[in-house]
């Protein structure tokens, strides 16, 4: 991973201090709330339904061990030993104290991290592939290409207010982890027939009140102009977007008004005057950043460890983590290893300060020190021998994080809401409750095979609800808290938004919905198809015929899905 340099240490060192006065002239009411709000924001620091909230920066997703057990330390020292891992790949602090927030940002420099832009209308925390230098499937690991453009980006002086917050993320992979076509800018990295790889460039993409998937903008684009075209991007976009309408601000909307063909001819103009500055990439910097993601040190064994196969033979629920929780490694001998924050009785994303700590502990342990993670609020260690798999998956067993749910109904994406997001109209994590209530059978739930179910408490779509297989959004009627269904939405490579499947539910009936959903999925279901192949093939009038059917019937039916297969 990056390690800070002497600039990167004294700039957010300075940042510390600068805050730390700020924070004190605050309390001592110099700075007035509408100046000091801006501040707060600049450093990642929101204002909740009951406290402050503090965002932390994870940079792409990646934590090294020293960083998992520091932000251990900060949840037990200035919070309420817990905290809460978001599909931006960052983790947030619900309960931070406004006076301690200076010693937390201190705290983090001295492990290279910090809160700088995950809030406001900057370009935020570039995210990636969780698999990114281990998938089998990876052209090229994007991460440089990441930390090239944070470094760009991060206090950037054109583009520190833009129109609207920004989001970037990058994908080296065939099969789309990162949801590029749901950002801001999306950047896919492509083979060239007649040189080397590059980007495809999607544009404005985003979900909130209006969501949009992102377009081409170009096929391909040489690495070397990664800095200038993104700039070329930003430029027309903080020139061009509005500024009179919090709603129609972000990028999609200006290129839904030009269109894609008047927007890129903006760009590309804007690009030949720029492309040959000092912004180009020369290969010896892509170089120099590749040597910080170079692969660890793996064992010289090539062939699958026979305890392995062994214990999976021998123990049916460590074969069944190891089918969920673990995916083929591109290095023989070792595989990919998801820990599950999903596990009944939690909020999904959050972490205890001692699994923090027992985390970070197995990183060093079997992962080379390093954790990773995902879009779906879960972690990875990436690099773990097939030989230790055993008594790795018993460790996590203890510290309540091999819930073998992974890519599962289950392993529900969930923002806050109403329990504490100033902003939600509902709650999100009674509803991931009443879902893990409903099926808590893991065989039923292995039976239904992939799926995502994607929960947001409000329009803003925190939650990801639009690309969710199942998508749940709450709305308020009348001071009481509903709950819309959408099918159909894919993340993937074969991005889609979702279906409205009808009126909002009442809170009591989402669960027993979503199992109507699903014995009509099982009735007409073929050999070997998942959930989103299966909605794609009928289409939505089934569903909604028999949920709505039921609706006005007991939500509390027990006919095991499985009976109706």
């Amino acid at each position: 991973m990056y390690h800070y340099d002497d600039d990167d240490h004294t700039l957010v060192r300075q940042r510390v201090a600068q805050f730390r006065d700020q924070v004190r002239r605050y309390l001592a009411g110099r700075l007035n709330e509408d100046h000091f709000r801006q501040l707060r924001l600049r450093n990642g620091l929101y204002l909740e339904r009951h406290a402050h909230m503090l965002r932390i920066a994870i940079p792409y997703g990646l934590l090294s061990s020293r960083q998992v057990r520091m932000l251990a330390f900060i949840t037990r020292q200035y919070d309420r030993g817990y905290g809460h891992f978001t599909t931006r790949q960052n983790l947030q602090l619900n309960w931070p104290k406004l006076q301690d927030v200076p010693d937390i940002l201190e705290h983090l420099a001295s492990v290279e991290m910090h809160a700088i832009q995950t809030s406001g209308n900057v370009i935020r925390n570039i995210t990636t592939d969780h698999l990114a230098g281990v998938a089998r499937d990876e052209l090229e690991d994007p991460r440089p290409y990441c930390e090239i453009l944070r470094q760009w980006s991060t206090l950037h002086p054109e583009f520190s207010w833009l129109p609207r917050k920004f989001k970037v993320a990058f994908i080296g992979a065939t099969a789309d982890r990162a949801a590029t076509r749901l950002h801001d800018i999306g950047f896919r990295i492509v083979s060239h027939r007649r040189s080397e790889a590059g980007f495809q460039v999607l544009v404005g993409g985003g979900m909130g009140r209006t969501p949009v998937l992102g377009k081409v903008i170009r096929d391909y684009l040489p690495k070397e102009h990664l800095l200038s075209y993104t700039e070329a991007i930003l430029r027309t976009y903080n020139l061009l977007g509005r500024r009179d309408n919090l709603n129609k601000a972000r990028i999609k909307i200006l290129v839904n008004s030009l269109g894609i063909e008047a927007f890129r001819g903006l760009v590309e103009a804007e690009w030949s005057r720029i492309k040959d500055t000092t912004l180009r990439l020369e290969p010896a910097e892509i170089a120099r950043m590749q040597t910080y993601f170079a692969p660890p040190a793996y064992a010289g064994h090539a062939a699958e460890d026979t305890t392995f196969s062994q214990w999976r033979m021998a123990d049916s629920l460590f074969a069944q983590w190891v089918q969920h929780n673990t995916l083929a490694h591109k290095v023989p001998g070792y595989r990919i290893v998801f820990i599950s924050l999903k596990a009944p009785g939690r909020a999904p994303g959050d972490t205890t300060d001692w699994q923090l700590d027992a985390i970070a502990d197995l990183a060093d342990r079997y992962s080379f020190g390093s954790v990773r993670i995902t879009h779906r609020q879960d972690l990875v260690l990436a690099d773990v021998q097939q030989a230790a798999l055993f008594k790795l998956w018993q460790q996590l067993k203890r510290a309540n994080l091999a819930t073998p749910n992974i890519g599962t109904l289950t392993d529900v994406i969930c923002c806050p809401g109403l329990d504490y997001c100033s902003l939600a109209n509902a709650g999100s994590i009674t509803i991931a409750e009443q879902i893990n209530a409903e099926f808590a059978d893991l065989n039923e739930i292995d039976d239904l095979g992939p799926m995502t179910v994607n929960l947001s408490g409000c329009m803003n779509a925190c939650g990801h609800h639009h690309v969710g297989n199942i998508g749940i959004l709450g709305v308020e009627k009348n001071g009481e808290e509903w709950y819309q269904l959408t099918l159909g939405g894919s993340s993937g490579n074969a991005a889609s938004l979702g279906d409205r499947l009808g009126p909002a539910l009442a809170k009591s009936r989402v669960a027993a919905g979503i199992r109507t959903i699903l014995e009509v999925y099982l009735r007409h279901r073929r050999e070997g198809e998942r959930f989103i192949d299966t909605y794609r093939r009928i289409g939505i009038t089934a569903f909604k015929e028999q949920v709505y059917a039921h609706h006005s019937q007991s939500p509390h039916r027990q006919r095991s899905l499985a009976a109706s297969a």
